[in-house]
């Protein structure tokens, strides 16, 4: 089986958000705009990207990304809520229907306490958002180059799960409309063998 690549990957988020007339922002830490790059790199992308943040320093990702300096302070940069956090902060102020967001750490030494590979990707939608966390082997290229692919299948799953919904609930509202309009037909129909029936009992 091919191994699934970051270009397939961005390929498919673009063209499913295409489809919805959705917007996408990133903001991004270790992958430094790795994430951005494969993104674009989409034929009819301009449709979809909005654009996004490298917020490497930690103070940027306050004061561009929006991140609460006080989460950062005492958590550090490596925290499941501050890759929410960066991935609503990258959705809201790039106006964009999504945002999508990565932080860890890439190597080669660990930082602040945080191990080399320890990873989060975040996905923030209209409604909600989820965040991944990743525990990746290999060098610091293949930390990052990872955290890119899995950022991506995470929107994608997120995507989906949102499709899934609305076509449950579209789905309900279908079979409802449809016992409604049956049950108008019964009703109707009751109501003709009634007319007919006293007209009947006067001739």
């Amino acid at each position: 089986m091919e191994r699934e690549s970051a270009g397939s990957a961005a390929a498919a988020v673009v063209h499913s958000l295409a489809q919805r007339h959705e917007t996408l922002a990133t903001a991004e830490s270790l992958t430094g705009g790795l994430l951005a790059a494969a993104i674009v790199d989409i034929a009819g992308v301009s449709a979809v990207y909005r654009g996004g943040f490298v917020v490497y320093a930690t103070e940027l990702k306050a004061e561009l990304a929006g991140v609460p300096a006080e989460l950062l302070a005492e958590r550090g940069p490596v925290d499941p809520d501050v890759a929410a956090a960066l991935a609503e902060g990258g959705r809201r102020r790039c106006g964009a229907d999504w945002g999508l967001a990565t932080t860890g750490v890439a190597g080669p030494e660990p930082q602040d306490g945080k191990p080399v590979g320890l990873v989060y990707v975040a996905v923030a939608g209209p409604d909600g958002g989820t965040v991944r966390q990743l525990d990746l082997d290999g060098g610091r290229e293949h930390v990052r180059a990872a955290a890119v692919l899995e950022a991506l299948r995470l929107l994608a799953d997120r995507i989906r799960a949102v499709e899934a919904t609305e076509n449950a609930d579209n789905a309900a509202t279908a079979t409802n409309a449809a016992a409604d309009t049956s049950a108008a037909a019964t009703a109707t129909g009751a109501a003709w063998d009634g007319a007919g029936t006293a007209g009947a009992g006067q001739r």
